[in-house]
């Protein structure tokens, strides 16, 4: 049996923005070339890049994080654990489709049809709902490329929907009028497909490989005779050290750890198959799901994406997770599921999800968040400079169900009034007030800390500014209708002038009173769902 694992310690430095750097694996540009220009693949030359004031005034985007791994409706890395023994999506795999060795991920692939799936009616719905960017999946960790793609034979185009899912999703995005984002996650396939690897340590199928050993010369006579399922799960590797434990990944994710590295040929594969993307369908920001970038600190790889976006398009954005100051100088500090609790100078952006990542069953039966929950997030976001970004998931055919549709409906009703407070805002001199502002919150990792904002209620206030209003969100309706806010009081040295009234957006003008206490206004029955917002005049 095959029990070799990745036991080569490769001695990469992290270096600083300001040293020479160095890199163990360079990528070629033999197939792509790196666009030139102003920017070059350096952190030295990427910190002169600044984020751009139009992406500082969107503030929301909508996110269709949706592909393959949707089909069997079992969520969030599907195509990981169904070659986990015992694990829930294992399990559910095999009841339903068969075992893993005889009908593995690439069976799945033709089954996503994406048959009910409107781009453009979709997009529409997004806009009225107050996005003012789209994201789209490009690849997932899957590895699947969901457009006609050049360097992956394992493609939308070829395989599945046979069609060109980014094409259509870029011209829905530009009919719309909105920016259009791409993400792209394939560059973890090689560690996150190691399970493919493996065999049942039990049962009737013990010792039988799983389908992730399978070569190019397997396929003769079976549906994907022709093509290569190394191209897919890229296992032609030793496994990284402990691969066997499902947990190992998350601390090899930076590739250190004894995480096995990746040879050249996949590294400069991932480039070209993200440069011929962007060179295609021309976004406008691009998404890693890495630390820093794709293949830091061993590749140049990340570094040369990025220099080629600011060079092809001066609008450009592209994001990064768990990033040092300097760092966040060249890239745009992207937070998964949580957010700092404190002003952060630089914009930056918060990804999140009403459910899982991938369409699940499960998710849907317990319910998603609230519209609620997400409205307060995004205002607490916003107060402190960021951006929110937030998945909707969508069923294998390409539709969202009636809960998704029911959470739509509420945010749209509360952004039809109140967009007025989010979009082209700034944060004002101090973010907001109350029991949860005033919380030491820790962000963990790359985030992951939003149930520390669940509790926040009328107490807890959010400020953002134009030139002409302050704009003052309560995260909730007051019982008695009484508002108190602190920052506000009389004599207040960040706002001298004497307030009398403010307007209450969907509902009119309030009088309002300033006293040491602070400022007091007594609302009206709630005309919104979700939170009173106060315009005030500057």
């Amino acid at each position: 049996m095959k029990t070799t694992i990745c036991t080569f310690i490769f001695s990469c430095v992290f270096m600083t923005a300001t040293a020479q750097e160095t890199y163990r694996i360079p990528v070629s540009e033999d197939h792509e070339p790196m666009q030139t220009g102003q920017f070059e693949p350096t952190w030295q030359s990427l910190e002169t890049h600044q984020t751009p004031e139009w992406f500082r005034d969107a503030k929301f985007g909508i996110w269709a994080h949706w592909g393959a791994q949707c089909v069997e409706g079992s969520g969030d890395w599907m195509a990981r654990e169904m070659y986990m023994e015992g694990n829930r999506k294992y399990n559910y795999h095999r009841e339903h489709y068969g075992h893993p060795s005889e009908f593995g991920y690439k069976d799945i692939l033709p089954l996503f049809k994406a048959e009910k799936w409107e781009p453009d009616s979709l997009v529409e719905r997004y806009k009225r709902c107050g996005a003012q960017y789209f994201f789209v999946l490009g690849n997932h960790h899957d590895n699947y490329d969901l457009w006609d793609s050049k360097y992956q034979p394992w493609n939308s185009m070829n395989i599945g929907p046979k069609r060109d899912i980014l094409a259509e999703w870029a011209a829905a995005a530009k009919k719309a009028g909105l920016p259009l984002g791409i993400s792209f996650h394939a560059d973890h396939a090689w560690t996150w497909f190691e399970p493919s690897q493996r065999y049942d340590l039990e049962g009737d199928m013990a010792g039988i490989y799983y389908d992730g050993n399978l070569k190019k010369e397997d396929g003769k006579g079976k549906w994907w005779e022709g093509l290569d399922p190394q191209m897919l799960y890229q296992q032609d590797h030793p496994m990284s050290k402990g691969s066997w434990d499902n947990g190992a990944i998350h601390g090899q994710w930076d590739w250190s750890h004894g995480a096995c590295p990746p040879s050249q040929e996949f590294v400069t594969n991932f480039y070209d198959r993200t440069l011929d993307a962007i060179n295609r369908y021309n976004p406008d920001l691009i998404y890693f799901d890495v630390t820093v970038l794709p293949f830091y600190p061993l590749s140049d790889c990340g570094l040369k994406i990025a220099a080629h976006l600011y060079n092809k398009n001066p609008r450009g954005v592209v994001f990064g997770k768990i990033l040092s100051e300097d760092q966040k100088k060249a890239l745009t500090w992207d937070v998964e599921r949580g957010a700092p609790n404190m002003m952060i100078e630089n914009p930056w952006q918060t990804c999140n999800c009403i459910g899982d990542w991938h369409y699940n069953t499960g998710t849907y039966n317990r319910g998603y968040k609230s519209a609620t929950n997400m409205v307060k997030q995004l205002v607490d976001i916003v107060s402190k400079n960021g951006n929110l970004l937030l998945n909707i998931p969508l069923r294998a055919d390409g539709t969202y169900d009636e809960k998704a549709a029911r959470f739509l409906d509420e945010l749209e009703a509360w952004m039809s009034v109140n967009k007025e407070s989010i979009i082209g805002t700034r944060p004002w001199v101090k973010f907001g007030e109350g029991p949860v502002a005033e919380k030491d919150i820790k962000i963990n990792s790359q985030g992951f800390n939003e149930g520390q904002y669940n509790g926040m209620d009328y107490r807890d206030i959010r400020f953002n500014q134009t030139k002409k209003y302050l704009y003052a969100t309560a995260m909730g309706w007051p019982e008695n209708g009484r508002l108190v806010i602190k920052s506000l009081a009389k004599k207040n040295p960040n706002f001298k002038k004497n307030i009398s009234s403010v307007y209450l957006l969907g509902y009119g003008k309030l009088k309002a009173r300033q006293t040491d206490e602070g400022l007091e206004v007594q609302l009206p029955e709630p005309c919104n769902k979700i939170a009173p917002v106060l315009r005030i005049a500057k």
